[in-house]
């Protein structure tokens, strides 16, 4: 599986809290929506959590690729895409729901597999 560069895991932590995940119905229609409960898991996997995804979901669900766009506090920006997959139990989810404020839902661990990563149009994975 690959894994983020060096680079990418390095502003990971310099990033804003808030990053943009991307999804497309089986039309190729995009779909954006804000988040910020975001998790590097390992260098190959993020964990975002499903709190409260409707069109993400139903993207997801109908086998969408995503790409996770982030920006550092920089101004830098980065992305990274993959494979996305729904847990509703099992580590990932145990996982997300150890870290996502109680006071939100934390309906599903979206787990978002690493292909590819750039730096703005630099492809860097």
């Amino acid at each position: 599986m690959p894994k983020l560069p060096e680079i990418i895991v390095k502003e990971w932590e310099n990033r804003q809290r808030t990053c943009i995940l991307t999804t497309v119905d089986p039309q190729g229609k995009p779909n954006a929506v804000y988040v910020s409960c975001v998790r590097k898991y390992d260098e190959s996997t993020m964990i975002i959590a499903d709190n409260y995804f409707d069109k993400t979901k139903a993207n997801i669900l109908s086998g969408s690729k995503a790409s996770l766009l982030f920006i550092t506090k920089d101004r830098k920006s980065y992305q990274i895409k993959g494979s996305i997959k729904l847990h509703t139990s099992g580590v990932y989810f145990e996982d997300m729901k150890s870290r996502n404020p109680e006071e939100m839902p934390g309906h599903a661990a979206a787990v978002l597999s690493v292909a590819e990563a750039y730096s703005g149009a630099k492809q860097l994975l």
